[in-house]
């Protein structure tokens, strides 16, 4: 990765995260005394500059009063400070980690700590600093306060009889029943999935009492069940009528007074790469060839923000939703379909409005100029990825040409960015075939090609350098932007992960590093290629690393090895990118800064709906892989383990990918010990050995649609020696 330069806000960024690891080293040891050199060592610091911003760290931390000192030169951690405030993760068996800002370690809270707390809700907690390691943390609280419920309605379904009526929630992050009064049904009948509200939870109550706010229909429905799981997230599904209302005055046509304000880029071959089935194009690429040799590559990218003026009625819902959101079976649009579909949508052989990135390339992908600015734009043809696909694989299409420059050209770019530290995770989708009914009626997976990645790499290319001409260089370093941040990751969390991969007998080396760790995992993707553990420790790493989000603050993008980055390219189906696009104008305008405030909250609205349209999205596919996996009960399939508990195996069945649980009293007539240094169960009267990626032969027992689980029974071992 190339060297950054030092700038005032990367200091900020690396004094931030020293405290958190010095809020750690403290909260890990909560009644230890330690001067700054105990506290260096204790986080693995022998840098003398680092060590000696450690004593600055640690004199705030005592004006902030979160440490005292203790003697000469000596701290401890204040013991005042027993009250946080946090969010509240609940796990699948009803404890909770409370996630508190600027304390790495989460804080465990017992399930009978939670005091009436739901998943996602901000509370006060009592934290109780004694350093046991209950749950995997450092500390253990007790929730005092409910400052704000993370969410207003649940999903569920009604158990009603002639003298009560009870809701049981879908989720089982929410522990318990609710009460609903006979009056407050709604008209919902006994077993129907419904939508309900909180009304009262009374001191002396063990459930909060509800009512029905929405009938969705019966259990086990298609259109009820998508439903339910957009309501689950917080979702909408419709919009407003004068949204709506709004989209639909909005006129197809482009203005020729419109035309006259922007570069013409019509007559230049223009063309679109998407999925078969899309129907939103965000983006075209085009190309020609210029008198000096070289390439003008122009990146189009629909001028959302035209059309949308900021604080407009279609503006406003697009805040509140900040993508779109992608089920197995639909897509919620940001956008209403007029617009999606229609008006911004850079449809073939229409003219369109765009917001263009346009450089000057040779043959080896090098930049000699670019350009940023608002563009019309018609474009040629039409590709989906397979049509791509067929012309870079050898076959004759319309602009084969034009095709395969742009794939040599992202080949280079591709090349160059993994040389300097991008990390190549690869993986598959999970896709369905549905029926007329929305009943799943096959599986097959999606795989990224070439003609994918082409796309890929010019995006990255548009994304990187709008971030570079808006934030780069002293005069510009202070301007307000909305950057695609990823965090570096943490060498302690990966130092873990590399001793589990180790003892699968796969190499890790370097990990102990940040700058390493990036290097190592392109070579374990490289050895896991082909692999029975391919797709779980491709899995796992990312889940090892930390999430990428929106913020002002400028990090980097670890994963990409980009020191600039934004989302520009889909302002269809993202609003950060329309704030992208608003920026950028004004700056080109050669207007001033606006504050940093309001896009600040809305980067943080648009990192939390981002994640709840991808927990949707997962959860949309674990029902249809369940509903699917429902027609196959007693039949047997070849599966691999893909986790192991002292409760049991999880096992991903190879040829769909479902996932499911064995319980282990129900294997055989053993007693199984679960050795989780080395992550795996061994026999004790037997010795039969279940190890983490084994190959082994399951059966489908039973599919639990409203938990969205799997139930499986354990066959036999397809590995040497387990028999």
């Amino acid at each position: 990765m190339t060297k950054r330069k030092k700038s005032k806000s990367g200091d900020e960024g690396n004094v931030r995260g020293l405290t958190d690891k010095v809020l750690h080293a403290f909260h890990k040891y909560p009644k230890r005394r330690m001067n700054y050199k105990q506290v260096a060592k204790a986080i693995s610091v022998t840098n003398k500059e680092t060590r000696r911003l450690i004593v600055n760290v640690l004199d705030d931390l005592v004006k902030k009063e979160v440490l005292r000192e203790d003697g000469r030169g000596g701290y401890k951690l204040n013991v005042k400070q027993t009250y946080l405030e946090g969010v509240v993760d609940v796990t699948a068996r009803g404890s909770a980690f409370i996630i508190c800002e600027g304390v790495e370690d989460d804080i465990f809270v017992s399930q009978r700590n939670l005091n009436g707390a739901f998943n996602g809700d901000t509370v006060k907690i009592h934290v109780t600093p004694r350093g046991n390691k209950r749950g995997g943390a450092s500390q253990e609280g007790e929730v005092v306060e409910i400052i704000k419920r993370g969410k207003e309605v649940f999903v569920g379904v009604m158990q009603i009889t002639d003298k009560h009526a009870f809701f049981v929630p879908d989720s089982n992050k929410v522990p318990m029943d609710f009460f609903v009064p006979l009056t407050k049904l709604n008209k919902a009948k006994d077993g129907q999935k419904v939508i309900v509200k909180i009304t009262d939870w009374p001191k002396d109550a063990k459930s909060p009492f509800a009512e029905v706010v929405k009938v969705l229909g019966n259990p086990g429905d298609h259109q009820t069940e998508m439903h339910a799981i957009l309501w689950e997230f917080g979702l909408p599904y419709e919009f407003p009528p004068e949204v709506e209302a709004y989209a639909e005055n909005i006129p197809m046509e482009v203005p020729a007074e419109e035309i006259k304000k922007r570069r013409d880029m019509r007559g230049i071959t223009t063309f679109t790469i998407d999925p078969v089935d899309a129907k939103d194009f965000d983006d075209a690429l085009s190309i020609q060839k210029l008198p000096n040799g070289n390439w003008e590559i122009g990146i189009h990218i629909a001028d959302v923000s035209h059309y949308m003026p900021l604080d407009s009625t279609l503006d406003k819902e697009a805040q509140k939703r900040a993508t779109s959101v992608y089920l197995v079976d639909r897509v919620v649009p940001m956008l209403p379909e007029k617009l999606s579909n229609g008006v911004c949508s850079l449809r073939p052989h229409e003219e369109k409005l765009a917001f263009s990135a346009i450089f000057e390339m040779d043959d080896d992908a090098k930049i000699y100029k670019q350009w940023f600015g608002r563009t019309v734009i018609y474009s040629d043809h039409r590709f989906a990825y397979e049509d791509a696909q067929e012309i870079i694989e050898g076959a004759d299409g319309p602009l084969k040409d034009e095709v395969l420059k742009l794939y040599h050209l992202s080949v280079k770019m591709r090349h160059d960015r993994f040389k300097h530290g991008a990390i190549d995770f690869g993986g598959k989708e999970v896709k369905f075939q549905l029926d007329e009914e929305g009943a799943p009626v096959g599986i097959y997976f999606k795989e990224s090609k070439e003609a994918n990645k082409l796309i890929e790499e010019f995006m990255l290319l548009a994304n990187k350098k709008v971030t570079e001409f808006v934030s780069k260089g002293e005069k510009n370093s202070k301007r307000t932007f909305v950057y695609r941040v990823h965090d570096k990751p943490n060498p302690d969390k990966f130092q873990i992960f590399s001793q589990f991969v180790k003892k699968l007998g796969f190499k890790m080396e370097g990990t102990d590093k940040v700058k390493g760790i990036a290097s190592a995992l392109n070579g374990l993707m490289k050895d896991i290629q082909g692999t029975k553990q391919e797709d779980m420790l491709e899995s796992l790493a990312i889940r090892t690393m930390a999430k990428a989000e929106y913020d002002v603050k400028n990090i980097g993008h670890y994963g990409l090895g980009f020191e600039y980055y934004t989302h520009f390219t889909s302002p269809i189906r993202r609003y950060p990118d329309v704030m992208v696009h608003r920026l950028l104008q004004h700056y080109l305008d050669g207007k001033s800064s606006p504050e940093p405030g309001w896009f600040e909250q809305q980067c943080k609205h648009s990192s939390e709906r981002e994640k709840a349209a991808s927990d949707a999205e997962r959860a949309s596919i674990k029902y249809k892989q369940v509903e699917f996996m429902e027609d196959h009960i007693g039949e047997e399939f070849e599966a691999v383990i893909s986790g192991i508990t002292e409760f049991g195996i999880y096992a991903e069945i190879v040829e769909t990918k479902c996932e499911g649980m064995i319980k282990v009293s129900d294997i055989d007539s053993d007693f199984y010990i679960y050795d989780q240094d080395n992550y795996r169960l061994i026999g004790k009267k037997f010795k039969r050995i279940f190890r983490f990626g084994d190959r082994i032969i399951i059966k489908v027992k039973r599919a639990d649609l409203m938990k969205k689980q799997l139930d499986l029974e354990f066959i036999k071992s397809l590995e040497e020696g387990q028999e």
